[in-house]
């Protein structure tokens, strides 16, 4: 995050079943988790769908397919004490390799070999509360989109 800075970012929504994949992340200053699609920066003169499956590639090292455009939004949040403001853009796409699709969780590496841990979570838990997910305006799209 660059302070004072938008930042154009791109995310997918691999659905299966009732749950989608998200990456968990964690807020030391409000000590509290939050759950992510994955996803990553735009870089400069580079579609965001091809940002996708760069991102994609990079982070879990598998190919995707069928890419859909669903929705864009503006998210400004506080993260760790700081402001952020995101364009976010949003993709439905789905795993070449289905076995993905058959385990509960599994890791993902950032480019700066940060590992995190990605998990398929039951849309109604973050309906529900149970889950905060981000960004925040994500969950109308995604019950709309679903």
């Amino acid at each position: 995050m660059k302070k004072g800075k938008i930042r154009p970012l791109v995310i997918c929504i691999f659905k299966y079943k009732d749950s989608i994949l998200v990456a968990e992340g964690y807020d030391s200053v409000n000590e509290s988790y939050y759950y992510r699609p994955i996803g990553g920066g735009i870089e400069f003169g580079e579609w965001s769908s091809d940002a996708l499956i760069r991102e994609i590639r990079e982070e879990i090292n598998t190919e995707i397919d069928n890419l859909e455009y669903i929705d864009t939004i503006e998210n400004i949040f506080t993260y760790n004490g700081e402001i952020g403001h995101e364009i976010v853009v949003v993709y439905n796409a789905a795993f070449v390799d289905d076995t993905f699709y058959k385990t509960s969780s599994f890791e993902g590496e950032e480019d700066d070999g940060t590992i995190f841990k990605l998990i398929w979570v039951p849309v109604r838990d973050f309906q529900r509360g149970k889950f905060k997910l981000v960004p925040e305006k994500l969950l109308k799209v995604i019950k709309d989109f679903m």
